[in-house]
């Protein structure tokens, strides 16, 4: 990192986002300011500027199955013993379970204090309005399915993460314990994650327009209205979702000091690309080639972070406790505590079974509701803001992860 243009460079990119970031807001309030709510021209331009997105969603897409295939592989074959896979495992695992239980707690602690639900000057829709979502109820099936892989094309195909990291796992420990026959399908592998690293930094040159295209989408939908008539459950979640990074934030300070700065500036580009665009998966490629400059061990990240993206969603988890609490409050349902303790252990759970299902917090949300007997036509109060709500959990889900990744790594002994 001598060269000081490669030093700019990323301090550039995560400018021009924050650029994006702002014009966006700009040209969506104009929008809506000058086109009739539901005009066609206005649709018009909202569907342009939502492929501008989905370009670029696909994109990241289509990066992370080869990434992640390629970094486990050749974590798992250089680490060449299955112990010490299980113990980066069990450590990770053990993280992140705590870390959800933790955000859970803080979310429904924070609920219970802030009452967003009973502060609402909004009609409620009527218990038996359509929520439009598809019901799946996360069962002990489907996660099993989500899990376990029964062809790696499939799994690819359609970006199943869990399931290609298990075939990965399964793979890189057959290569390692082949030793030097397998010697050319690891170097492959390994230049494969180079090569698709490269392709990444190709596809961050479009990052900005997908973030100004999200935002502008966003509030020429809604405008800035939207906002203040949400104003104060929208500001508290945010503050709840600073709250649990900054509680992460120091619990990592602990054990790796005043390194904790230098790993917020490496990640502030993929926690800003996860904001925009409202999805953390947009976030996975550059947030790898971060923490491995920041000095992550690759074989810990090459494991800890898709597993992550999986178990590890720290502002998801949040969001799920704010939603039934607050849609609870606003039909003026009280959960007693022992009720509430409950729902927390019902989402630690089915949240981890519904990873590749898009919108998965709302479907997991919806269940839990009809299972405490909160009408789920509630979830219509939220449909409007969720973009606004997804960018900030999805941002909080790319800290979490590098959190996830850096303690990992300085347990394991192996952060540089």
């Amino acid at each position: 990192m001598s060269h000081p243009h490669q030093a700019q460079a990323p301090n550039r990119q995560t400018l021009y986002v924050a650029i994006a970031l702002m014009l966006g807001i700009i040209t969506g309030e104009l929008l809506n300011l000058t086109l009739a709510k539901g005009s066609p021209a206005l649709l018009q331009i909202i569907e342009i500027l939502a492929v501008l997105t989905d370009i670029f969603l696909r994109l990241v897409k289509m990066i992370i199955a080869p990434l992640v295939f390629a970094t486990l592989v050749v974590g798992m074959a250089k680490t060449g013993d299955v112990k010490t896979v299980g113990r980066i495992g069990i450590k990770a695992m053990l993280w992140f379970f705590s870390a959800s239980l933790f955000s859970l707690l803080l979310g429904m602690m924070l609920v219970n204090i802030l009452h967003p639900g009973s502060s609402l000057h909004i009609e409620l829709p009527p218990v038996d309005a359509s929520t439009g979502l598809t019901n799946v109820k996360p069962t002990l099936t489907s996660f099993v399915a989500h899990v376990f892989p029964k062809s790696i094309i499939e799994a690819m195909a359609n970006n199943e993460i869990l399931q290609i990291v298990v075939f990965s796992m399964f793979f890189g420990i057959a290569c390692a314990s082949l030793g030097e026959l397998a010697h050319p399908t690891v170097k492959l592998l390994d230049s494969l994650s180079h090569v698709m690293l490269k392709v990444t930094s190709y596809v961050m040159h479009y990052a900005p327009v997908a973030v100004f295209a999200a935002m502008a989408s966003v509030i020429a939908q809604n405008g800035i209205e939207v906002l203040l008539s949400y104003g104060q459950f929208i500001g508290e979640f945010y503050f709840a979702l600073l709250l649990l990074c900054t509680l992460l934030g120091v619990f990592a300070a602990l054990f790796i000091g005043h390194r904790i700065w230098s790993l917020l500036r490496h990640i502030r580009e993929p926690m800003l690309l996860a904001f925009g665009t409202a999805s953390s998966e947009s976030a996975y490629p550059k947030l790898l080639q971060q923490l491995e400059r920041f000095g992550c061990d690759e074989k810990v990240c090459g494991l800890v972070l898709p597993l992550g993206y999986s178990f590890n969603l720290d502002g998801s988890m949040m969001y799920m406790t704010f939603a039934v609490l607050f849609i609870a409050q606003a039909y003026g349902i009280d959960m007693p505590l022992s009720e509430q303790l409950m729902m927390l252990l019902v989402l630690l759970f089915t949240s981890k079974g519904v990873a590749g299902v898009p919108r998965a917090s709302l479907i997991v949300i919806a269940a839990t509701l009809s299972m405490f007997h909160i009408p789920e036509a509630g979830l219509l109060l939220l449909l409007g803001i969720d973009q606004i709500l997804d960018m900030g959990r999805s941002a909080t889900n790319v800290f979490g992860n590098s959190i996830a990744a850096t303690l990992v790594s300085r347990w394991q002994g192996a952060l540089k």
